[in-house]
């Protein structure tokens, strides 16, 4: 374990061969990478650099979300020597060309979606790595040592002079080494629910991300499962989905869950029982514990076993609420300059309350006023600012951390709050009032501002205290226009209008901050639901309805005066569930009319369960073997016997070997049977067919007064729907985000999707027009759509006739087309609509 640096730790990746190291969603597919293709394609990626002339020292910035490319470019860069400057996902283009003028950058790794912001350095779009060969090219060795540097961290700020954190080889190999020691003791144990499965929620920006992703895994030849989605409901699926063993996440997360499960426990037992149940487990073991609440394991997963936690302070009433749950809670301290870790949780003996014990090598002490000050090989050495380094440890090399803390006798250490003015959010980002104040003063109705830390479980999040020209001002709308020159993660959410002429001040003018805090949290009260509600809101219609937010207000219809589509309104939902981690129903969310109806629905959110069912068992076997079995016993002979079609164009299908989604016109009911009878047979045995939701469901839960045997008879239906013609439901109105994503997974176990985007039946023999979730569909799968068409079968059904004379029915099929991920939906539906009227 004795390295020099994270090129020797990185060389470790190859022994792990075929084992699946990072697994990422792209739309509605997933994308999973072994440790070997990670290896070979951080070596291309090196070799890239080589070829650009980009050595030992140079600098890059690295600026997009969590996936397996950014880590191949991470470690492409260590092989080289190349020292990466890592931009948070959401950054503002702004601070993030600041930042490369600040230290030179020499190239711009982004994901496609930041490729149109103009930043004046040479750019390389982060899934073209995707594409890179498997074969392993060969990367001339860089001498590299402990104290070189690997990155240099920009905190989250955006001021005009941006300040980073230098962390060397030293530093995470310093962090790195004790935690191995530990992890290595349990090897042994590992074997028995290998592998161990880490479902990583933080941003790879951030060290204490890259700890839980690209640094401890793999030392376990663990999978790291990045997710894009804070939904907890989506969540929730995918630990389930992918068999998670640890969830690895931030306060705000572990608090959402906890609001997730307590209103679906409540819609099956009352509170009295729920608090029963708490109570009853606190004195019970933890094999009790799990037995209690089996229904909630049996929920995320028998695999799935514990929290890491960290990036802000965590409540302990949450962190209480899940040990007694059975699920232990690990949570970590530390700060960029500490090179994220002083101190850690023991996963089997966790301090409850404590955020863990001093990891080895490191010293910590705290100063006469509580302050937290730390030493060792952890510690940062310099920060970047100015375009020069400058120290970061003060007196004989200690860190003074700027929080405050306690120490117990045996040695578990507490936070007790920050000395800093930073805010830091439940979500674990630091947020500067400097930057905050300089958006608001821009504002011409502004006067005077002050940007607070609304005190919320341990942590805080922004409030803009105004002093205004004009008292009339509105002051929501100043913040708003302010947030536009902010990033996500600082925008503000609450205001108050300062109702005096002046702030209380000191001698020299300043603002009495203090003051100013108190009098403002006592009349605010705490955050109110509709300032926080309005600004997203707000936002996310502008963005979606391509509006300005001053155009709307608590009355704007959304289908009369933003004419929004029900697709458009499944993404203004999935904007809002994002930004407030909170799942909003469906159904009710389809039904309002106004803004102010979906105001009310953010403040109560309610749990909806499932309307429809995507059955996995339909795509394994056995029965797959009785689907193709019955195809050809059953299906096929029905074809001859009501007319045996021409198939016109299957030589366009030549080369593809799918899968790939087929979409045809729909002409009656019998349409799947001739177009599985028109594709080739390695895409017919693998084809699962989209129908409309609300008649599968209506099969599968008929109404009461359908009689006995009606009801049986449905039900055989609806189960032989689904097992032999590999049916899934896709919904008219609500639904389509679960039932796109269970096309995906299908797509992603071999098969071929098949739509009919006229979404019902054809009356006059005419194409009726496509809806624009085949559109959404066709770019999220990112596979060759396939155009097909059915004729003369109308005809046949107008006449009343039961069968045609074969060749009578034709089924056309054209050349497979395919959209890039920029395309709009609702072109690609037209698009789509006019080849298949054109074959």
């Amino acid at each position: 374990m004795n390295r020099a640096s994270l090129a020797q730790f990185f060389e470790d990746f190859l022994e792990r061969g075929d084992e699946v190291a990072y697994v990422h969603r792209r739309g509605y597919r997933t994308e999973r990478w072994t440790y070997k293709e990670l290896y070979c394609r951080a070596a291309a990626f090196a070799q890239e650099l080589e070829t650009r002339g980009l050595g030992k020292g140079r600098r890059i910035l690295l600026w997009g979300e969590n996936c397996a490319e950014w880590v191949a470019v991470f470690f492409g860069c260590v092989l080289r020597g190349v020292v990466v400057v890592p931009m948070d996902d959401g950054a503002h283009a702004d601070f993030v060309e600041r930042v490369a003028r600040e230290v030179d950058a020499r190239l711009v790794v982004c994901s496609r979606k930041h490729a149109s912001h103009s930043i004046a350095v040479e750019g390389f779009i982060l899934e073209d790595l995707g594409k890179a060969s498997d074969s392993r090219p060969k990367v001339d060795p860089v001498s590299l040592g402990s104290n070189d540097p690997l990155q240099i961290i920009f905190t989250s700020g955006t001021t005009a002079e941006p300040k980073g954190v230098v962390i060397t080889h030293g530093n995470v190999l310093a962090n790195l080494a004790p935690l191995e020691s530990e992890i290595r003791k349990y090897l042994k144990y590992e074997r028995l629910v290998h592998p161990i499965r880490f479902l990583n929620l933080l941003p790879l920006s951030h060290v204490f991300g890259q700890f839980l992703a690209l640094y401890l895994p793999p030392i376990m030849a663990g999978t790291v499962v990045f997710h894009d989605s804070l939904h907890p409901s989506d969540v929730i699926r995918t630990i389930r989905r992918e068999r998670i063993s640890v969830l690895v996440t931030v306060p705000r997360m572990l608090e959402s869950l906890k609001e997730r499960i307590e209103s679906e426990f409540a819609n099956v037992h009352t509170a009295d029982d729920w608090t029963a149940k708490l109570a009853a487990a606190e004195t019970k073991h933890y094999l009790l514990r799990w037995w209690i609440f089996r229904r909630i394991h049996r929920k995320l997963g028998w695999k799935f076993w514990a929290f890491i936690c960290g990036g802000a302070a965590l409540d302990l009433e949450t962190e209480e609420f899940w040990r007694l749950l059975g699920f232990p809670v690990v949570q970590g301290y530390g700060l960029t300059e500490t090179t994220s870790l002083i101190s850690v949780n023991h996963p089997f003996r966790v301090g409850r309350g404590s955020i863990g014990k001093i990891i080895a090598g490191r010293e910590v002490k705290l100063a006469e006023d509580g302050e937290i000050l730390v030493r060792g090989g952890g510690v940062a050495s310099d920060r970047w600012e100015a375009g020069d380094t400058t120290p970061i440890s003060e007196d004989e090399g200690w860190y003074h951390t700027g929080d405050v803390g306690l120490l117990d006798p045996d040695g578990n250490l507490f936070f007790k709050g920050r000395k800093k003015d930073t805010i830091v959010t439940p979500a674990g980002m630091n947020i500067f009032p400097a930057d905050l104040e300089a958006a608001l003063r821009a504002q011409p109705e502004v006067r005077d501002c002050v940007a607070i830390a609304i005190a919320r479980g341990g942590n805080a999040e922004p409030c803009a205290i105004l002093l205004l020209r004009n008292q009339t001002a509105d002051g929501g709308a100043i913040v708003q226009r302010a947030n536009q020159s902010l990033s996500e993660y600082q925008r503000m959410r609450a205001w108050y209008v300062w109702p005096d002429k002046d702030f209380p001040r000191t001698s020299t003018q300043k603002p009495r901050r203090q003051v100013i805090q108190e009098i403002a949290e006592a009349r605010l009260g705490g955050l109110r639901r509709d300032q926080r509600a309005s600004e997203p809101l707000l936002q996310a219609i502008a963005k979606i309805a391509g509006r300005d937010n001053a155009d709307v207000s608590s009355e704007t219809a959304l289908s009369e005066d933003l004419q929004l589509s029900s697709l458009d309104r499944v993404a203004l939902m999935s904007a809002l569930e994002e930004r407030y981690q909170v799942d909003l129903s469906e159904t009710s969310f389809a039904s309002a009319s106004t803004l102010g109806e979906i105001g009310k629905l953010l403040q109560n959110p309610a749990i909806e369960t499932n309307r429809y069912h995507y059955p996995r068992w339909t795509l394994r076997w056995p029965v797959t073997w009785i689907r193709i079995i019955a195809y050809y016993l059953l299906v096929r002979p029905a074809i001859v016997l009501m007319g045996w079609p021409t198939i016109l164009g299957r030589n366009n299908l030549a080369n593809v070997r799918g899968p790939v989604l087929v979409v045809s016109n729909h002409i009656d009911h019998v349409d799947v049977g001739f177009i599985q009878t028109a594709l080739p047979a390695r895409l017919r045995h693998h084809l699962a067919t989209a129908t409309g939701g609300e008649t599968l469901e209506a099969l599968r839960n008929p109404s009461n007064d359908r009689g006995i045997w009606r009801e049986l008879l449905d039900r055989a239906e609806w189960a032989l729907g689904i097992a032999l013609l590999n049916l899934f439901p896709l919904p008219r109105e609500t639904g389509f985000r679960q039932s796109f994503g269970y096309a995906g997974r299908a797509v992603d176990d071999g098969y071929s999707i098949l739509v009919f985007p006229e979404g019902r039946h054809t009356t006059n023999g005419k194409i009726n027009p496509f809806r624009t979730g085949v559109g959404l569909l066709a770019r999220n799968l990112d596979i060759p759509v396939v155009p097909m068409r059915i004729d003369g079968l109308f005809e046949i059904k107008k006449s009343g006739k039961k069968f045609a004379r074969p060749g009578q029915v034709q089924v056309r099929i054209g050349l497979p087309v395919r959209y890039t991920r920029d395309a709009k939906p609702e072109e690609i539906a037209a698009g789509l609509e006019r080849l298949v009227a054109g074959l």
